[in-house]
């Protein structure tokens, strides 16, 4: 393999994950917002650092679109979480 690709598949393979990541935080999150108790949360919250770990992998290695749609989705589960927090508070 070439170097070109070495690149474009690392790039394919870190927005893949991220990608994944904000599906599992997608999950974790209604689990939260659907059974809302402390275990529930906090498994949501730990998803989502995680998350924002692939994202910003992603966003690092490679500027695309697959990394711009990995990010707006981590934004609205962000979102989502927050309306949660706010909801017990």
């Amino acid at each position: 393999m070439n170097n070109s690709n070495d690149t474009s598949w690392k790039e394919d393979n870190v927005v893949t994950q991220a990608q994944r990541s904000v599906k599992k935080l997608h999950d974790a999150v209604s689990q939260a917002l659907s059974h809302p108790n402390e275990q529930t949360v906090e498994q949501a919250e730990n998803r989502l650092e995680h998350t924002e770990q692939a994202v910003h992998e992603a966003r690092r290695v490679f500027n695309g679109k697959g990394a711009e749609l990995a990010e707006e989705l981590l934004a609205d589960e962000k979102d989502r979480l927050s309306s949660l927090d706010n909801s017990n508070r």
